[in-house]
């Protein structure tokens, strides 16, 4: 693949994150486009492998979570729980998976790993639980400092989620952060991964396009 001036500048920052990201106890991987990245996961999961997915535009417009549905693999997917119990073990079952799969709201050009949640399953799973944690990231959510990146998400992350998910938020309404404390409110835990205390525990896949939000 021929890259444009762009992207070439853009696969430098990524390969320096890298850098940063091995420093930190995690793995880091590049990728032009997301047919490589989708290629790799599809040879890095064993068969027979069970595998959890937090809520992710990512995951679905590269690919990847299609991969996952579709291959030989025990998939636990929230969506496939109609109750409270159900939900419930669920939730168990992700924690107790071999990989994870998650995008990150955003990466610092220092390495550190931003992400912004609700009720927190997705992560809870980063921080603790499932054996591999594989966090899928395109190059728009490269953030140069921790403030602009924790501003971004909820700034520019935040409110389409809130219209996506039909969120009774003011973001959903203005477009930007209220720094709200509604029942529906996303913005309720914010997790800073500077360091992966298992080393090689967090692979993130860094794929030289735009993704999700």
């Amino acid at each position: 693949m021929d890259l444009t001036v762009k992207q070439q500048s853009q696969k430098i920052l990524i390969l320096n994150i890298i850098k940063k990201l091995e420093s930190r106890g995690m793995e880091g991987y590049y990728f032009d486009s997301a047919g490589p990245a989708a290629d790799y996961v599809q040879n890095l999961v064993p068969p027979d492998s069970s595998v959890a997915f937090g809520g992710s535009e990512t995951l679905k417009e590269t690919g990847i979570l299609n991969v996952l549905k579709s291959g030989p693999y025990t998939v636990y997917d929230r969506a496939d729980a109609h109750t409270p119990q159900e939900a419930r073990q669920m939730y168990a079952n992700h924690t107790l998976s071999d990989y994870y799969f998650m995008s990150s709201n955003a990466i610092t050009y220092d390495g550190i790993l931003v992400n912004i949640d609700g009720t927190g399953n997705r992560t809870a799973c980063l921080i603790h639980g499932p054996q591999t944690v594989i966090v899928v990231v395109g190059v728009n959510k490269l953030i140069n400092t921790l403030d602009s990146a924790i501003d971004k998400v909820k700034n520019i992350a935040a409110p389409p989620n809130a219209v996506r998910l039909n969120r009774n938020t003011p973001c959903k309404d203005l477009g930007r952060c209220s720094e709200c404390l509604t029942d529906d409110c996303m913005c309720c835990n914010i997790v800073l991964t500077r360091k992966s205390y298992k080393k090689g525990r967090i692979k993130v896949l860094l794929i030289n396009d735009s993704f999700g939000y």
